[in-house]
């Protein structure tokens, strides 16, 4: 199983049991990632100018309570 095609194929002939399965372990599978991507980002500097525009916008006020 090594392209696209061939996981989209296994994965449209997946039983509704086997499916719910691979969705739940997809999901955690894609918010590790995530995370991992996110706390390499960090590391790299790469969200520093964003995050002084945040602290930047809450100093002028320009921000509201959620």
């Amino acid at each position: 199983m090594g392209n696209l095609k061939e996981i989209e194929t296994a994965v449209s002939q997946l039983s509704a049991d086997d499916l719910t399965a691979f969705r739940v372990w997809f999901a955690e599978f894609d918010a590790k990632r995530w995370d991992q991507q996110f706390e390499e980002d960090v590391a790299a500097g790469r969200l520093n100018k964003l995050a002084e525009r945040a602290r930047q916008q809450l100093k002028d006020g320009n921000c509201t309570d959620l």
